[in-house]
């Protein structure tokens, strides 16, 4: 088995690494004057087992084409299996037509890493479970829910009666299934999105007076809708509310509006690496999937069950 990682997130990527008790696959991966990718790997991948650690984050297009491009240059070095390790899956969000004449580019996408010549995918929270429909390949969608529960676990004395909180109705599967391995009761926030990147809370279902509350999301990109849940959770009498989220995106002012926003910390995973101004930011903490995706690589590697991880 040989790993080897793109440019979006090395310090995942060695985190697995020493979870294996192996080192990263030498490789030269740069730019040309006018930004085209170059790829060179450094090391014989003959009749290898590869995994190759990317996630598509900012910069989206880059990083999806390093991975691209990387691939193809594991295929034309005789590799016997690649598989692409996505921690972070971008334009998962971009799932379905949402009007005329628009796109399916989670669908394109899945297709450009398919023919690129990736032979398995390893991925994380899919923000729809259905995408793993659009790759004709065999796909593992790991849920970041085990490290949660241990987190909450750790920290219970901060969590007096707590209920587990859907942000908005698409995200209630996700929400209950924490609220199960948590064994706490669950409210959902109804929400009216008016335009892309704009929520408006319209109501809450269930009681949450009195209630440390624990959102939970996959995606946190503007944070727009996680500010607009904790103020009306505080509204309706929540005694604290604290938001999990597998994806910490956080574009634009995101940091900033959670830092101001009634809400005691963030907690996202490493599946994306933390800017600066997130690393400073006292409300958000990160937690690794680095054993996650590690034992999920290795019982790959051993023709083990994936699915076994969360039983």
């Amino acid at each position: 088995m040989k790993l080897l990682s793109g440019n979006s997130n090395l310090p995942l990527a060695e985190a697995i690494a020493a979870e294996l008790d192996l080192s990263l696959t030498r490789a030269n991966i740069q730019r040309f004057a006018d930004l085209e990718v170059f790829v060179e790997i450094l090391e014989n991948v003959r009749g290898e087992d590869v995994f190759l650690i990317q996630s598509t984050s900012f910069p989206a297009n880059d990083n999806l084409m390093e991975l691209l491009v990387t691939i193809d240059a594991l295929k034309r070095g005789s590799a016997k299996r690649i598989t692409a390790v996505l921690p972070y899956f971008g334009y998962a969000r971009q799932d379905r037509k949402t009007g005329p004449r628009t796109p399916i580019s989670a669908k394109l996408v899945a297709n450009l890493i398919t023919v690129a010549g990736a032979d398995r995918v390893l991925t994380m929270d899919l923000h729809a479970g259905q995408i793993q429909g659009f790759f004709d390949i065999p796909t593992d969608n790991l849920v970041a829910a085990p490290v949660f529960v241990e987190d909450i676990k750790r920290h219970a004395a901060n969590y007096a009666t707590p209920i587990v909180v859907s942000p908005d109705v698409g995200g209630v599967v996700r929400a209950r299934a924490l609220a199960k391995r948590l064994d706490a009761d669950l409210a959902i926030i109804d929400k009216r999105r008016e335009r892309a990147g704009v929520s408006e809370v319209m109501n809450i279902i269930g009681d949450v007076d009195g209630r440390a509350c624990i959102l939970v999301d996959d995606i946190v990109d503007s944070a727009g809708t996680l500010c607009n849940a904790a103020v009306a959770l505080v509204e309706a009498g929540a005694s604290s509310v604290r938001a999990y989220t597998t994806h910490g995106v956080l574009s634009g002012g995101a940091v900033a509006r959670i830092a101001a926003a009634p809400m005691v910390e963030l907690v996202t995973t490493d599946s994306i690496q933390a800017t600066d101004a997130v690393a400073k930011n006292g409300s958000i903490r990160q937690l690794t999937v680095a054993p996650l995706i590690a034992e999920a690589i290795r019982r790959i590697t051993e023709d083990r069950s994936v699915s076994s991880l969360f039983d």
